[in-house]
């Protein structure tokens, strides 16, 4: 039976840790991590895409989580085509960077808690022949990954390239991932839930905000997501579950508590026990 697990972006997020989400005696590092797999399955790491992950760290998050708990690791920001984010590694060879990337994720990698590997490329990464030679580059250094791809430009899942870009994805066996967003905006990518695997589909709640894109963070992430707008999801999920050995449900509207609250309100609906009088 398929899973669908559900969970956030973040929990180390500061505004998070400072909503007043984790109670006394569980705002250390160790008692954050053990509070939040109490309540979720699977976290996404999203401080791995502006430093480069620490076996150290991942050995620790191994140790303090329970058996079949979940990281999903985001990819540092040079190998999605971003800029480097850490100054040291302005001039480091792009060999060293995938390979101290690679060293920070094996002890995820080899305890079996690596759910996946997220690539979410930038708006500037757009259909074309220069981004098929990255994409086929990037299957390359991570053969025997878990990995899943994030565009950001909309023409990847527009009409006519939905096709071809479905098709990309699934020749590099690479998870598609959907996103959840304001439609409002000329870079709003359109609601679709492409299959590309049958390992994986993840799909990330991004919040509708119509900042999307400029502004703080607060501003581009500041969104509390109504019940019904995540009951508007469940048939989707659902049809995704009926295709593919797991499910990824992520909130990424990390700004205070409302990530998890989402969080929470999308696993109650998900629940066997939850009827459909009840997720109205």
């Amino acid at each position: 039976m398929t899973s669908i697990l559900v969970g956030t972006c973040s929990w180390t997020d500061p505004a998070l840790v400072r909503s007043g989400w984790y109670p006394p005696g569980r705002r250390d590092a160790e008692g954050r991590l053990r509070y939040y797999t109490e309540r979720f399955p699977v976290v996404e790491v999203d401080g791995t895409f502006y430093a480069l992950p620490s076996e150290r760290n991942s050995r620790l998050w191994v140790e303090r989580t329970p058996a079949g708990f979940v990281f999903d690791v985001k990819a540092y920001a040079p190998l999605t085509g971003h800029p480097v984010k850490q100054a040291d590694l302005a001039d480091v060879a792009p060999d060293e960077v995938w390979a101290r990337f690679a060293a920070g994720i094996e002890p995820l990698r080899g305890a079996g808690r690596l759910g996946g590997v997220l690539f979410q490329f930038p708006p500037c990464f757009r259909p074309g022949a220069r981004a098929e030679r990255f994409l086929e580059e990037t299957a390359a250094r991570t053969a025997g990954w878990p990995v899943h791809v994030e565009f950001r430009h909309p023409a990847w899942w527009e009409e006519p390239q939905r096709d071809l870009t479905r098709a990309l994805l699934s020749t590099y066996g690479f998870a598609a991932v959907a996103v959840d967003m304001s439609q409002d905006l000329p870079t709003s990518l359109p609601p679709v839930t492409p299959v590309t695997t049958p390992r994986l589909s993840v799909v990330r709640f991004h919040g509708r905000s119509s900042s999307w894109g400029r502004g703080s963070k607060e501003d581009r992430f500041r969104y509390d997501y109504r019940r019904a707008e995540l009951t508007e999801w469940l048939p989707g999920l659902h049809a995704l579950a009926e295709q593919v050995d797991e499910v990824h449900v992520l909130f990424n509207n990390c700004c205070g508590a409302a990530a998890v609250q989402a969080a929470e309100t999308m696993a109650g609906l998900l629940s066997p026990r939850s009827s459909p009088s009840s997720s109205r």
